[in-house]
């Protein structure tokens, strides 16, 4: 109860930051709208995407890529706390390091949580159709692929301690992992030895994972490996963020 207390005390503290900057929580509701009412439509052209509809396929790629662009740099707000001695203060804190970074990891998932809602809801009105089941079985996984990305980007920015460094290393390496996670198209429609490649990447199973629980097949081996890949990933990042934190000098 107390490490909950204290999670709950760091997230309401990141919450009431957050809300300062109202434009940045309207363009953070606005963008994925955008990206699925202006680029969704041209995939549906395509036709024969996956299993399902198009709208089965697309969607389940902008839930990941909003974890993978959202969560995923969140370490970027961090460094400036290290710069200012915020995290150094709260280091001497009895607040457990758990707390610390669960604190901030869950305003990234609140903030995914609800953009969630709000993609999978205009899913339906331009034609997705999936149902409650499979949709709550994505949310889980996308939640546990956001603690997990939050949680390596806020160690990230803990280590770096400079935006100069953050920036070219997490963009250098976000592009080919959205490529290579068949976010956009997928990955069966690539050429077999981009096939084989993207299976090095632990966002090609989740998103597997999240088309096939949208297309409300669930017993499948996509889904099993997709769910192991993001509780594995949950739990390494994790730890990996409790570790930094702890690290006197990080």
């Amino acid at each position: 109860m107390k490490t909950l207390r204290e999670t709950l005390l760091v997230f309401d503290n990141q919450i009431r930051f957050t809300f300062r900057y109202k434009i940045t929580i309207v363009l953070g509701m606005v963008q994925p709208v955008l990206y699925l009412l202006l680029f969704g439509p041209l995939l549906t052209k395509l036709g024969g995407m996956g299993s399902g509809n198009t709208w089965q396929t697309f969607v389940p790629g902008v839930l990941v890529y909003l974890a993978l662009f959202g969560a995923g740099f969140c370490g970027f707000g961090i460094i400036s706390d290290v710069r200012s001695g915020v995290i150094e203060r709260m280091r001497v804190t009895p607040v457990s390091r758990f707390a610390l970074l669960m604190g901030r990891v869950s305003r990234e998932v609140a903030i995914l949580l609800t953009q969630s809602v709000i993609i999978v809801s205009v899913g339906f009105l331009l034609g997705l159709r999936a149902g409650f089941l499979g949709i709550l079985g994505a949310v889980v996984l996308v939640v546990l692929l956001g603690i997990a990305l939050a949680s390596l980007s806020l160690s990230l920015g803990v280590a770096l301690k400079s935006e100069d460094q953050f920036a070219p290393l997490l963009t250098s390496a976000a592009l080919p992992v959205m490529l290579l996670a068949g976010i956009l198209l997928p990955m069966d429609l690539a050429p077999k030895w981009l096939d084989y490649l993207s299976h090095l990447n632990p966002l090609r199973y989740i998103v597997d994972a999240i088309r096939d629980l949208f297309a409300d097949q669930f017993a499948t081996r996509a889904v099993l490996e997709g769910t192991c890949v993001a509780v594995v990933l949950t739990v390494v990042c994790v730890a990996l963020g409790i570790r930094t934190f702890s690290k006197e000098n990080a």
